[in-house]
């Protein structure tokens, strides 16, 4: 009997014992997640808060589109770019249009004297003289072919007489129309440098014209100059669609093709953007630089981008999609790992742990560990990791 109550006794024993250590473990491992989860717990009073202008931003998913960056300048369309000059020799009268003036078509740029056209009005009085002394002759040679023929008829002449004069009267003719296809050669080319049937024999100014709407931007000449056919008198573009060019490294160039959308902007309005395409990209590299040139076709309605100007260019790359994101300045580096700042109360802030996955612009894409509509610490999360690791701000008040 005995017996039985010390082996109970004992087993009593080393129940409680047991029992004891369990509650003790369980106690110590509360006390290290306890310890754990307030080691990535930050505190900061509101008025600190204020102070160093910390703000929260809900998670979003965001449409995250990867741009290819790249400088030009704003260049005239080729075909939009239209050279005038004179069609003949000539001495400059008037000027009526300078650089940066616009232009309509057909308006006057300016007037000089035909040296050429002179000539060809003396060729024209020339030829139409010759063409009247023609038209004489043709008078009697046709009385005469008549009068050839008559006689033939009743056998009061040969028949070689009639033919003798008929071959004349047809050569009067013909020569006459020959004389007529020269005069309108001459009115023509008269009339291509815009000189008219009844102003010939008057003052014979040419007027040089604006082959299209646009703007003055070269212009070479000034009264008294002389002119001629082989130099460009003035340059005028049209510049309601531009040319944004740009040089893109040759590894670069995989991410742009023709037809693609391309967003400008200029210093001169920094709030301004303007969309265009990519219409051109040359087939050729420059061995020195390793670039090739990239144009871009811009709307350009209000005239607001200038000749030469110095532009942005975003090229929208393939790397597009939707995810969560937050501005790269939410991130921070903490022993190694990727952190964000989690609100949890008004003045306590979690350090969560995330997987980043690529940044773009101001935003980087996060993979894992934040969910959409979590409140993130978008400015002043380094006061809060300078914190973490030791500081006192957040008991500033």
């Amino acid at each position: 009997m005995k017996s039985l109550i010390l082996l109970f006794l004992c087993g009593t024993f080393a129940i409680t014992g047991c029992n004891k250590h369990t509650n003790e473990d369980k106690e110590i491992s509360s006390s290290q997640e306890q310890s754990t989860s307030k080691a990535d717990m930050v505190d900061m009073t509101i008025s600190a808060q204020n102070h160093i202008g910390l703000t929260i931003s809900p998670a979003e998913v965001k449409q995250l589109t990867q741009y290819l960056k790249v400088t030009g300048t704003v260049q005239p369309i080729d075909s939009r770019v239209a050279l005038v000059s004179p069609l003949a020799q000539g001495r400059i009268l008037e000027v009526r249009a300078k650089v940066g003036d616009r232009v309509e078509a057909g308006q006057i740029l300016a007037t000089f004297d035909n040296v050429e056209a002179g000539e060809l009005v003396a060729q024209e009085l020339s030829a139409r003289a010759d063409l009247e002394r023609m038209k004489a002759q043709l008078i009697p040679a046709t009385r005469q072919a008549g009068r050839s023929r008559r006689l033939a008829d009743i056998g009061a002449g040969a028949e070689k007489d009639y033919e003798s004069s008929k071959a004349s009267e047809n050569e009067i003719e013909a020569n006459i129309r020959s004389q007529q296809a020269v005069i309108e050669g001459i009115h023509q080319k008269l009339r291509r440098f815009g000189v008219s049937d009844n102003k010939i024999g008057g003052t014979l100014l040419t007027s040089l014209k604006a082959p299209l709407s646009g703007v003055v931007i070269k212009a070479q000449a000034s009264p008294g100059d002389v002119v001629d056919a082989a130099r460009p008198v003035f340059t005028v573009a049209n510049l309601s669609h531009v040319w944004v060019q740009a040089e893109v490294y040759e590894k670069d160039l995989g991410k742009v093709r023709v037809g693609q959308n391309a967003f400008i902007t200029v210093d001169t309005y920094p709030n301004r953007s303007f969309q265009g395409r990519v219409a051109y990209i040359s087939d050729v590299i420059d061995p020195q630089t390793r670039t090739a040139r990239v144009r871009c076709d811009v709307a350009n309605p209000e005239f607001l981008l200038k000749t030469d100007m110095f532009a942005n260019i975003d090229l929208p790359t393939t790397f597009s999609k939707r995810a969560i994101a937050v501005p790269t300045s939410a991130l921070q580096e903490v022993e190694g790992k990727n952190v964000v700042f989690i609100r949890k109360t008004p003045t306590q802030f979690e350090a969560r742990e995330v997987e980043k996955g690529t940044t773009v612009g101001d935003l980087t894409e996060i993979v894992s560990g934040l969910s959409s509509g979590e409140p993130v610490v978008t400015q002043g999360a380094f006061h809060l990791k300078s914190i973490l690791a030791g500081g006192s701000m957040g008991d500033n008040d």
